[in-house]
């Protein structure tokens, strides 16, 4: 993410009609089953002159989770699972950015699901930057990583006949996101 180009310096939020923060588990150990948080906030303040003063923070409404199926996402929100009811919400801070190499990106910070906070660390590639229609600066990113859900609280599963479990202890978290760049008070005056 150098600092050719457009001025990425500032403040940007997550622009969530245009992002997807989501996650896969195997289900019965042969199938992936994909969800996503849909809604969420974030924001992300770029400071290349004092990288170390870079930050983000995103907030996911644990209600909002879609697996494209009510049964389960019922299931999903219960006590079993995320308890969105005692918890109903999933954050994350960072604490550190790192540029790693050409458009590539090391986010670290601490994830907090069901009250329960870990340190987690994050591959990002930053996809770009563009002038959208309205006149916006938009920027992109991608990542994945994955989780033990257990760590989180997230206990529930059922053995089955084989041997096997229900729901895979290991989680993919999958990041795809928009943002727009805040316009500067100068700039909005002018």
């Amino acid at each position: 993410m150098t600092d050719t180009g457009p001025d990425l310096s500032g403040d940007w939020d997550l622009d969530p009609a245009h992002t997807r923060i989501g996650f896969s588990a195997k289900h019965a150990m042969v199938a992936n089953v994909r969800g996503a948080f849909n809604e969420l906030t974030g924001t992300l303040h770029v400071d290349f002159d004092d990288p170390d003063a870079s930050k983000a923070e995103i907030v996911l409404q644990v209600a909002s989770i879609d697996t494209r199926n009510a049964q389960r996402d019922e299931h999903l929100r219960s006590a079993d699972f995320f308890d969105a009811e005692t918890y109903p919400e999933i954050t994350f801070r960072s604490t550190r950015i790192e540029e790693v190499g050409d458009n590539a990106l090391v986010v670290s910070g601490d994830l907090t699901i069901r009250d329960v906070t870990k340190p987690i660390t994050i591959p990002i590639e930053f996809t770009g930057v563009e002038t959208d229609a309205f006149g916006a600066l938009r920027a992109g990113f991608e990542g994945t990583r994955r989780i033990d859900r257990r760590e989180f609280g997230l206990e529930w599963n059922m053995a089955l006949d084989s041997g096997g479990w229900l729901v895979s202890e290991k989680i993919t978290l999958e990041f795809e996101l928009s943002a727009i760049k805040r316009e500067s008070a100068a700039a909005a005056a002018a």
